[in-house]
């Protein structure tokens, strides 16, 4: 039977590698993202490789709308086998100081890498705990575990979503159910963060010195991960 794997913040960087790579080891792709229109772009991208994929719009930070697609995709292509969080943040939604982080600029970070993952693991989780078999995977930065004053508030939403990933990953030892999350400490190729970067350098800090890879390495790194399923987490382009 075919699989499916359901990427929620479907982009062109991360959201493109991780399809192509899974949809050339047969699997179906939906494509989850806000915006209607690059969504069904994304589609289209995929079937001309020969993929087959579906979009399912959705806002990742409305949890009616995340559930709703869920539903839309499992009557569509039947159960999720796979479903990936890769949704991020703007640029414009960084804090450059930490003494500038409060509730407000700390709403936006939580919503989409703290909030929507749980959102995403309760709406599919259930259903891969029944079948006993299913994976759960995820993204993050490094500015958890290496702080970044530029990127403060998303090192803090980071560490809550690292934190819930891990335990998420001992409660479900032994069911089935892979968990495995992904730090990716690279500028992601073909990403709206390196259009970003490349057409304003002056929004990183001067000499930061910026590792790139591209998106079909990183679908690579998460094929290896639900493959191997032999760690919960994997660093790419982490500072030694």
């Amino acid at each position: 039977m075919t699989k499916t794997i359901a990427i929620f913040g479907f982009g062109p960087g991360l959201g493109m590698g991780t399809g192509r790579r899974f949809g050339r080891a047969g699997f179906r792709v939906a494509v989850i993202g806000r915006n209607p229109d690059k969504a069904h772009q994304h589609v289209e991208d995929l079937t001309a490789e020969g993929i087959e994929a579906a979009a399912f719009p959705a806002d990742l930070t409305d949890e009616k709308q995340l559930r709703s697609a869920v539903d839309d995709i499992t009557n569509k292509f039947g159960p999720i086998d796979v479903a990936m969080h890769g949704a991020a943040m703007d640029i414009g939604d960084r804090v450059p100081s930490t003494l500038d982080v409060d509730a407000d600029n700390l709403r936006v970070p939580l919503e989409v890498k703290v909030y929507s993952p749980i959102w995403m693991t309760r709406a599919v989780a259930p259903a891969m705990l029944e079948r006993g078999e299913g994976a759960l995977l995820f993204s993050s930065g490094v500015s958890d575990r290496n702080p970044l004053p530029f990127l403060s508030n998303v090192g803090v939403a980071l560490g809550a979503q690292r934190n819930y990933v891990r335990q998420l990953a001992i409660e479900l030892q032994g069911t089935g159910v892979y968990v495995g999350l992904l730090n990716i400490g690279v500028l992601i190729g073909n990403s709206k963060a390196e259009r970003i970067i490349d057409e304003h350098p002056e929004a990183i800090p001067a000499g930061l010195e910026i590792v790139r890879m591209s998106n079909d390495e990183l679908g690579d790194h998460y094929w290896r991960m639900y493959t191997a399923r032999d760690t919960v987490e994997s660093d790419i382009g982490f500072p030694e």
